[in-house]
């Protein structure tokens, strides 16, 4: 099993910044990718932004393109998400997942075998 625990959101104003956190415990020596997803009520979830095991490898919706970026700490067993420019259509709860193995897919929440409880961001205009 694998445990992560986001930290990082808060209230912050439009054109603002703020850096999550994720940080995996237990069973932590996973290959696969790990990725930031967005849920705002009464949406469906939305993929964020991932990154493969050696970091070598982002990708990003094109909501977030160019302003945020996805990166990743092995040694700490951390990824982050640095968010620019912040928008209030960015208002979510952020969560971070991973993949026990590799698989192609970032951008399907199905694809990821563990999940954190989610950190809120919220953007004031």
């Amino acid at each position: 099993q694998v445990q992560l625990v986001e930290s990082g959101g808060g209230l912050v104003q439009a054109g603002g910044s703020l850096r999550l956190s994720c940080a995996a415990s237990g069973r932590t020596f996973t290959s696969g990718a790990m990725g930031w997803f967005r849920q705002a009520p009464g949406k469906e979830r939305e993929f964020v932004a991932a990154i493969n095991w050696s970091g070598g490898s982002t990708y990003y919706s094109d909501s977030v393109k160019g302003r945020f970026t996805i990166s990743r700490d092995n040694a700490k067993n951390t990824v982050y998400l640095q968010m620019n420019s912040l928008k209030p259509e960015d208002t979510a709860v952020y969560s971070c997942a991973t993949q026990r193995w590799p698989r192609p897919a970032y951008g399907d929440y199905k694809t990821y075998d563990y999940w954190g409880q989610g950190t809120q961001v919220t953007v004031s205009s």
